[in-house]
Parts: C-alpha cells; structure tokens; sequence
C-alpha cells in the first residue's frame, strides 16, 4: 500500500508541477510568469487600469464634489472651495424659501417625473415597435424584405446629432414644419416654446422623433433573433391550434426577451440620461417660469445638471454632483 501511494503521489507531482508546492516563487520568476503562464493577467491590467482611470476616479471625484460649496465662485487658485456636509442635500431637497434656490425642490420633483415617463415611453415604444416591424418585413408573404430594411436603416447611418438639429429647426415656429402649421391650422405649433399643460405638445414631437430614430436599432437586433428561432416550434403550434397572437407571445415573446433582455435594461438606463435628443431639439425648453435655476419642461435630469454646471450665473458643481448621486440611485433602482 506504502509503494502504491508513493506512486500515486509522484503520477500527481509530475502532472500539477506548476501547482504550489510549499516553495514561494521568486519576484524574477512571478514576472517571467506574466508573460507566459499567467499572460491572461497581463492583458486585463489594460481594461482594468482603464475603468480605474476613466470611471472609478471620476465617479469617486462626482460623489466627493457633492459634498463641497465648489462653484465657479470657490476654486483654486482664487478661493478655496470648503466642505459643506449635507447641505447641498438639504438645498436640493428642502431649500429655504429665502434662497435662491427656493424654487430647486419643486423642479426637481418636476424634471425627475418627466425623466421617468419619458425613459419608460421611450424604451418601451421603440423595443416592442421594433420587434413588430421586424416581424412584419420577416413575414414570409413581404416581397424585397432587403430595400425595406435598408429604408430604415438609414436613420442610423445618418449621426444622430446631425438628424435631431435638423429636425429641430424645421419644427421650430420659424422652420418650414412650424411655418407650415400656422398657416394650415390657423396656431404656433409652439414646439420648444409653449409651456400649455407643461409642454405636452413638445414632448409628444420628442417621443415620436424618438421613435423614428430609436426603432432601426431594435429592428435590427430583433431580425437576427428571428431568424434563429426554429420554424418546428411554429408549425407544432399551428398543428396543435395555436393562433398567431398565441405563437407570438408563448414562443416569439420569450426568446426575444431571453436574448434581449440585458439591451433592455441598458436601454433603459440609456433613455434615463439621453442627453442628445433633449438637446438638440428643444434644448429644455420652455423654462418653467417662477424659476430662476432656467430648468424647462422637456429638461431630463442629465439636461439640468448640464445646464447647472454651464450657467453664466455662478456654476454650482456641488449641486450638480448631488443630483448626479440622485440620477445614480435612480438608475440602480431599476436596473435592479
């Protein structure tokens, strides 16, 4: 027994020689060892290094500003900004009414509901939009089922930034939409500039326009999806008496949903801070009156801070910094 565990140990020995044997390897051999057996390390030093530079470090920096006066008014080399403690949270969330800021908490409440109603609009219009028209081009009876892709497609060859400013223009009260309107309705479209009933009207125009730019993305991803699906599941269900809409949400629904689930979410999130399409169209506006903080109606939270770290009034970035921590907890909420 004593000769066959010998055996047994030495057949061990010779197959995990890289294993750790009781003798720690030298820093001359560790280093050796990042360019041959342990070379996988090496390689996610990069990205690591990267989400410590570009991500971890700002973010530390946004949470640390949020609880300072910095300000264009308090930073070096002029004036030292000061920790405030929780004040700027205070001032977000219950701001006295003598300040300047008495009017924060009211537009807060405001832009925070507008951001959520906008985000869950918007996400889910263009996925579940997206999936339908892709089911319509993939039907077996739509002829040139290419140029029909290649039609929407175009939306997004265009950068975004190029097709929202122009569509801004034109629906402006001067831009050829705009002026057209007037002159057949007899009234201002008044998109970006009427605030009647909190500028209902400019953020139906921002949701539809979303649509128009956001669906090609879903379409496409979606058209891949579909093809993967195996047509055996349909023709058991036809057999079975399944109807379309049955097939659809028992079997095209839920494969969709368990590829796509995780773009889903980052859509979601994605739609929470869509600055592009809030400023290139309306810019915020119009501005809620009775404050001076110049928030507007369409305002998102991303499109407040923006404008409350560029403002030529005094920027206050520690300000800012808390509603980014706000924007933060909100978009973990629902993430999880």
């Amino acid at each position: 027994k004593l000769s066959a565990l010998r055996e047994a140990l030495a057949k061990y020995n010779e197959e995990h020689q890289d294993k750790f044997v009781g003798k720690p390897k030298s820093f001359k051999e560790q280093m050796n060892g990042l360019l041959n057996e342990n070379f996988h390390v090496s390689i996610l030093l990069l990205p690591i290094l990267g989400i410590i530079l570009f991500t971890i470090v700002p973010l530390v920096f946004s949470i640390l500003i949020a609880f300072t006066n910095y300000s264009s008014g308090h930073q070096p080399p002029n004036q030292l900004f000061t920790w405030y403690g929780f004040e700027n949270f205070i001032t977000l969330f219950a701001a006295p009414a003598d300040s300047v800021y008495a009017m924060l908490p009211s537009a807060l409440v405001k832009t925070l509901g507008w951001t959520i109603c906008w985000t869950i609009i918007a996400t889910f219009s263009n996925y579940f939009l997206g999936i339908i028209l892709a089911l319509l081009i993939n039907k077996k009876s739509i002829k040139f089922k290419k140029l029909w892709r290649t039609i929407f497609i175009m939306t997004i060859a265009v950068p975004q930034f190029i097709s929202l400013m122009s569509i801004g223009v034109l629906l402006k009260d001067v831009g050829a939409v705009g002026t057209w309107w007037a002159n057949t309705f007899g009234s201002r479209l008044g998109f970006g500039t009427d605030p009647t009933n909190g500028a209902i009207v400019s953020k139906i125009i921002i949701i539809i326009v979303n649509i128009w730019i956001g669906i090609p993305y879903t379409m496409l991803s979606t058209t891949g999806i579909l093809m993967n699906i195996p047509n055996d599941l349909y023709e058991s269900a036809t057999v079975d008496g399944a109807g379309p809409f049955t097939q659809f949400t028992k079997i095209t629904l839920p494969y969709i949903l368990f590829v796509t689930g995780s773009y889903l979410i980052t859509q979601f999130i994605g739609n929470i801070n869509n600055f592009n399409v809030i400023f290139f169209l309306t810019g915020g506006g119009p501005n809620i009156s009775g404050t001076a903080l110049q928030v507007g109606h369409t305002d998102l939270l991303i499109t407040f801070i923006y404008k409350m770290v560029t403002s030529n009034n005094n920027p206050q970035f520690g300000i800012a910094s808390t509603i980014g921590i706000v924007i933060f907890v909100v978009c973990a909420f629902f993430s999880i």
